[in-house]
């Protein structure tokens, strides 16, 4: 009894004895787990240590992939978008010269044929004039030497003289004056010498789809009524056909002029209405920035800047601002009054106030603060 017992303790101590050494060995494991992971974190610190790193850089740096997609994926297909925007543009005169209007020309009063016709040609002749200059125009590149540029910075990534207000695209690798963003469906970037052009075409093709939206509205229902009844006596038919008898006949086919038609009105009022909304709103907001005097890219650097110094107690002023009307009046080109009709109404190719290296002020605000100033 008393050996079963000394056996019994001694095993038992000899268990106890293994837990103790299982136990250290873990605990020695995870310690060496832990100063290895403390290592390698003190070694990467060190070595990618940069005293301007935050949570937005180390985002960006993940997105960098992504963002080099991106570019590259929209200089390639840059082509392609200003082929979609040429087709569908020239797909929609196209039914309004095929389908609509002679039918205005039957059914219409003369002062409202007159109406169409003056309006709906000169908001085309404005679309395509200003869609041709925006793509056509450059937005304007700082020059590469030094020379007669003061107070400029240089661009990191092209190692060149940065004026106030360029900023680098990545898609065209070049700096521009006074950029905007890089617009894929016009395969350019919106800048200095082209801004007004881009603005002009999303304004004037706003208004030409809403045009065919509004004036199309009645002839839209129509013919997505006539398609319903089309689709109704396409299924009567079939059916007759797969139960004729003698005395039956077939129900009347619509032919494939007025199924084209019809489809075509139907195309042109749905296509018009989503570019009127997707393109009005664009416009809206760009219309909200060159009244506050700043492009797409100030906006984020002036709201960023509005911050820091409202929590030093002050007060943040665009310096490229001269007022709402006045900035519309910089933007638009508008020295006189008459250019609102020459310059603004009717196609005008004249060139923005400024070189885009420096920012004077404009002719048309200096006669305006002039007796401010005097007083």
């Amino acid at each position: 009894m008393r050996s079963r017992q000394r056996m019994f303790a001694a095993v038992m101590r000899l268990l106890l004895k293994c837990l103790r050494l299982g136990r250290r060995r873990r605990f020695k494991l995870v310690r060496q787990v832990e100063q290895l992971w403390h290592y390698g974190h003190l070694c990467l610190r060190s070595l990618l240590y940069n005293s301007f790193t935050n949570g937005d850089v180390v985002l960006d740096s993940l997105f960098e992939p992504v963002y080099w997609l991106v570019d590259h994926v929209t200089r390639w297909f840059g082509v392609v978008f200003v082929a979609l925007v040429i087709g569908l543009t020239s797909s929609i005169v196209a039914i309004v010269y095929i389908c609509l209007l002679p039918l205005i020309l039957q059914t219409y009063t003369p002062a409202w044929i007159c109406w169409h016709l003056a309006y709906g040609h000169w908001n085309l002749i404005m679309i395509v004039f200003h869609y041709y200059m925006a793509i056509t125009t450059s937005p304007g590149h700082p020059p590469q030497a030094k020379n007669n540029l003061t107070g400029v910075s240089i661009c990191r990534k092209c190692i060149a003289p940065k004026p106030a207000r360029t900023h680098h695209c990545s898609i065209c690798n070049r700096c521009v004056l006074k950029m905007d963003h890089h617009c894929p469906w016009l395969n350019n970037c919106v800048g200095h010498y082209n801004h007004r052009y881009f603005f002009s075409f999303c304004l004037f093709m706003t208004m030409g789809c809403i045009y065919c939206s509004i004036s199309g509205w009645e002839m839209f229902r129509d013919a997505y009524a006539a398609i319903e009844r089309m689709k109704l006596l396409e299924k009567e038919r079939l059916q007759v056909a797969a139960n004729q008898t003698y005395y039956q006949t077939p129900p009347p086919t619509f032919s494939f002029r007025q199924r084209a038609f019809h489809k075509s009105v139907v195309y042109l009022w749905v296509l018009c209405s989503s570019v009127a909304l997707a393109l009005g709103a664009l416009t809206l907001w760009h219309a909200a920035l060159i009244t506050r005097g700043e492009t797409s890219i100030e906006r984020h650097i002036n709201r960023k800047e509005r911050q820091r110094l409202q929590k030093k107690g002050k007060v943040f002023r665009n310096p490229y601002s001269y007022g709402s009307w006045d900035n519309w009046k910089v933007f638009l080109g508008v020295d006189v009054p008459r250019h609102w009709l020459t310059r603004v109404l009717l196609p005008s190719p004249h060139l923005p106030h400024g070189t885009g290296l420096s920012w004077d002020l404009p002719p048309c605000v200096m006669e305006q603060r002039a007796p401010l100033l005097a007083i």
